[in-house]
């Protein structure tokens, strides 16, 4: 396993890094210290988690797998989405922020987080006052860096210039998401990254699991994610992510590649991503992303793989200008 910076952080992370949304949930404990376990036997020592994951649970095994060599991990948490049915259990107030952050702590076993994420949008919230109280976490020494997840470029340019101006800590990380079915991040969120400095942290490099082969040829998958989880069945609903799956698998198959492998690979190959957020529900399902860890990409086979899908639009509208020569 390689290791490198996490954006201008300091902060050592490997090239790979681990989501536990099964922990809790596809994966019982047992399971989860299998998968925990061969992950640190790999070189892993970035952990992914969220509040909202298995609604608390995730945070709670993580928290007791990592308690004798938390010093050695990296661990993140996030605060947003609904972790209750009243009003004020969701967003990115003030409140919700202090609130969320001790539950998310005594989970996790710990006294402070490497990176707390801003989860989602929150529209009634003005964004300064989520900064203001992210910074107040990390001058306390709860939250060591602040990122943010799921909002679109503009407003996360226009949080890092409010930041700058009135003194607060900055987002430092971006946890977009981001496959070769899903390429819009790199319209104007991956080189905002690469411009400011700021880890990436791309999740669902597998676009759900569309690309790990299993649903080519339109197969149907009974109890897979894509099957039986509306909400990843409406993310990738429109033909032509099969189209992109069925041509993926076919160059997997000819590079003799695992495509689980090729996939992520692909996603970690890109110059502005720190580390893939990779998952699991079992250990013979984790093998194959594990070894993207080791698996290096020339960047002729990268575009290649890239040139499977349709061109990602430029963010101006002005394709002329991927030929070099723009016009007036």
């Amino acid at each position: 396993m390689k290791y490198t910076t996490l954006g201008r952080t300091g902060i050592t992370v490997s090239r790979l890094c681990f989501g536990t949304m099964s922990f809790g949930a596809q994966a019982d404990e047992a399971m989860s210290a299998q998968l925990f376990t061969r992950c640190r036997e790999a070189g892993i020592n970035f952990f992914d988690c969220a509040n909202v994951y298995a609604k608390g649970k995730s945070e709670e095994i993580l928290g007791r797998l990592a308690k004798g060599c938390r010093d050695q991990l990296v661990l993140t948490s996030k605060v947003g989405f609904g972790m209750g049915d009243t009003p004020n259990d969701r967003g990115l107030s003030r409140r919700h922020i202090l609130q969320q952050i001790e539950g998310s702590l005594r989970r996790l076993c710990t006294e402070w987080l490497d990176i707390y994420f801003c989860h989602c949008e929150d529209a009634l919230t003005p964004p300064e006052d989520t900064l203001r109280t992210m910074d107040n976490l990390v001058r306390s020494g709860k939250v060591r860096c602040v990122g943010v997840s799921n909002w679109p470029a503009w407003k996360i340019g226009r949080a890092l210039g409010t930041a700058s101006e009135r003194g607060l800590s900055p987002f430092q990380v971006l946890q977009p998401m981001y496959s070769l079915a899903k390429r819009i991040a790199e319209m104007e969120l991956l080189p905002l990254a690469k411009a400011e400095g700021l880890g990436v942290i791309p999740y669902s490099p597998l676009g759900g699991g569309l690309l790990t082969g299993k649903y080519a040829g339109g197969r149907a998958v009974p109890e897979a994610r894509l099957t039986a989880n509306k909400m990843y069945a409406q993310r990738y609903a429109d033909p032509r992510y099969q189209q992109i799956t069925d041509r993926f698998t076919a160059y997997a198959q000819e590079a003799g590649v695992n495509p689980v492998t090729l996939a992520v690979a692909w996603v970690k190959a890109h110059p502005a991503v720190t580390a893939p957020i990779i998952g699991a529900r079992n250990v013979t399902q984790l093998e194959p992303s594990l070894a993207a860890g080791d698996y290096e990409m020339t960047e002729e086979q990268w575009k290649a793989i890239g040139a499977l899908t349709p061109p990602v639009p430029v963010a101006t509208d002005r394709d002329e200008e991927r030929s070099g020569k723009p016009g007036l």
